[in-house]
């Protein structure tokens, strides 16, 4: 079921209209907020994110929402990070050296080698583990310069290749993270989103 209101941080660098389209196509209810206890109770959120990381994590830090975050993820909450909302979850990022992530999942995001096209921009194949139980393998849209290339433990990923194999996405429970972007990603990341929504209806 999708019913219930999904929160859609306000990180200060994203793109929200996509976001909210993809929500509005799905029939599911969603608003923006950069409210703490919105954050922290809502019945879902999405952590978008386009832009730096250090200006993300600041943005969060400055509107109180780095410890509500951490607490509905740490408690196993249905949340969605979207591209830069996934690098944040991580220790920290060679893009912004000295600012630390949210640390929920251990790892450091690192650049893409000089060997292939910086940023990557398009569509790839994502390889879903057996594991998965939200993420299937198809294509799906990128823009990213940097990914982790490492799977946290715990987390049961789908594997992309752009130079060499990175994490395209994870998951753990309800928490879903996605280096691409599902809501640019036609009909499968509408399904995906989907499965994600449905799936929180069942668990909270």
């Amino acid at each position: 079921m999708s019913g219930s209101e999904t929160i859609v941080v306000r990180t200060g660098t994203a793109n929200l209209a996509s976001v909210l389209a993809a929500m509005k196509r799905l029939g599911a209810p969603a608003r923006t907020s950069n409210d703490p206890r919105d954050v922290e109770d809502a019945d879902r959120v999405i952590l978008p994110g386009v832009g730096a990381f250090a200006a993300a994590m600041c943005c969060l830090h400055d509107g109180g929402l780095v410890d509500p975050l951490k607490r509905r993820i740490d408690a196993g909450r249905p949340t969605l990070g979207i591209c830069l909302g996934m690098q944040l979850l991580f220790d920290a990022s060679d893009e912004s050296p000295g600012c630390p992530g949210l640390g929920l999942a251990p790892g450091r995001i690192r650049q893409f080698t000089n060997e292939v096209r910086i940023p990557q921009m398009g569509w790839n194949e994502i390889v879903a583990d057996p594991s998965c139980t939200l993420l299937q393998t198809g294509y799906a849209y990128f823009a990213n310069s940097y990914r982790a290339t490492d799977v946290p433990e715990g987390w049961s990923p789908a594997i992309a290749n752009h130079g060499g194999p990175f994490v395209a996405a994870m998951e753990r429970g309800p928490i879903l993270a996605c280096q691409f972007h599902p809501e640019l990603s036609g009909q499968f990341g509408l399904d995906l989103i989907q499965r994600w929504l449905d799936l929180g209806g069942t668990s909270c």
